[in-house]
């Protein structure tokens, strides 16, 4: 299913750690799917469009796979409204990150970085109250 021009839902779904644990990462309300086409419209898109294609890392996950990696309790990515996004290089993320930081909707833009692996989390509330976060986090 497409989500926008270039984006298929099957990007989002698609998971190694889900694979790996057998873990079956789909959908389960259509309110899911929306909130990710909106994203897709909204911010990644747009994105696409500038820089040409990007790579998603992380989309949606279902609750156990949410647990699996790690993510927080009330994470955006299991309500379809968040994606991180792959870095080619930091300079690249640079532009991206600057980019998005001009879009006119967006909840969250997080710059993040564990190592020497950089990636961006953006995520967008599609029934509204964006904060227009933009911040940056370290992991060990």
């Amino acid at each position: 299913m497409q989500l926008s021009t270039n984006f298929s839902l099957s990007e989002f779904t698609r998971s190694d750690t889900a694979k790996r644990l057998g873990i079956v990462n789909e959908c389960s309300s259509v309110e899911q799917v929306l909130n990710l086409a909106y994203l897709c419209h909204t911010v990644l898109q747009p994105l696409r469009d500038r820089f040409g294609p990007i790579r998603i890392t992380s989309g949606y996950r279902c609750p156990q796979l949410n647990d699996a990696v790690g993510g927080a309790s009330n994470s955006q990515h299991m309500r379809g409204e968040a994606a991180d996004i792959y870095l080619p290089t930091k300079a690249k993320g640079e532009e991206y990150y600057e980019f998005m930081k001009n879009l006119p909707a967006f909840d969250q833009l997080i710059w993040e970085r564990s190592g020497g692996t950089y990636w961006i989390h953006v995520s967008i509330r599609r029934l509204g109250g964006n904060r227009k976060q933009v911040k940056s986090i370290v992991k060990n």
